[in-house]
């Protein structure tokens, strides 16, 4: 890996504490590895290339005691989640990763939000069209629908905890993988509209390189 280590660009490496039920439901739902629960801290982490992803991860199970929830490489990127009901321990997988990589969190992407929508009073086909993949909470005709798009992809999950954390809104899809991630909440459009502002001020206060 050390050769290889200057090479992998950390397009995005977050900490998320206090893991919202809905958000953990729905992680525990789509997830391959140990499932997250309520009140878990996870760190998250999307690299190019996608197969550094590996070695990375063997690192951090090896110096820390969490546990492994996600681990894949898609067309581009690799991508993972690692989850512990300890603070510290999900600290110290982070820390073997930037110290294998001789890197620190601010040497990752700066995410930006590339959109962000509100749909009220969804019809009742385009319910349907969505409620055909979504993975979390079905979608009901006559819901106000809210959509966040954001690069690199992984910190949608960031926008996903915060929208949950400040409203009460239901998680239909959370997309973390690919060049864009997209998150779909529901709800009435007052909460909607107050979880989009959250999701995307924790998005915009994460720190690092311009990508």
């Amino acid at each position: 890996m050390a050769g290889q280590a200057n090479e992998i660009t950390i397009r995005a490496l977050m900490q998320i504490d206090n893991l919202q039920p809905k958000f953990a439901a729905y992680n525990g739902a789509t997830v391959q590895g140990s499932v997250p629960l309520s009140g878990d801290t996870v760190l998250i982490g999307e690299f190019a290339p996608g197969n550094g992803v590996f070695t990375l991860i063997d690192r951090a199970l090896k110096a820390s005691a969490v546990e492994a929830t996600t681990q894949l490489v898609e067309r581009e990127f690799g991508f993972f989640i690692l989850r512990s009901p300890s603070n510290a321990e999900v600290s110290a997988a982070r820390d073997a990763i930037l110290s294998e990589l001789g890197a620190s969190m601010s040497d990752r992407v700066k995410p930006s939000v590339a959109s962000t929508q509100v749909i009220t009073s969804v019809e009742p086909y385009q319910a349907q069209l969505l409620n055909k993949w979504r993975k979390g909470a079905l979608l009901v005709p006559g819901q106000t629908l809210g959509i966040i798009e954001c690069a690199p992809a992984a910190y949608i999950s960031i926008a996903a905890n915060e929208a949950e954390k400040s409203a009460d809104v239901d998680i239909v899809e959370v997309r973390a993988v690919g060049r864009f991630g997209r998150l779909f909440i529901s709800g009435s459009e007052d909460s909607v509209k107050t979880a989009i502002e959250a999701a995307t001020t924790a998005i915009n206060s994460v720190d690092g390189q311009e990508g």
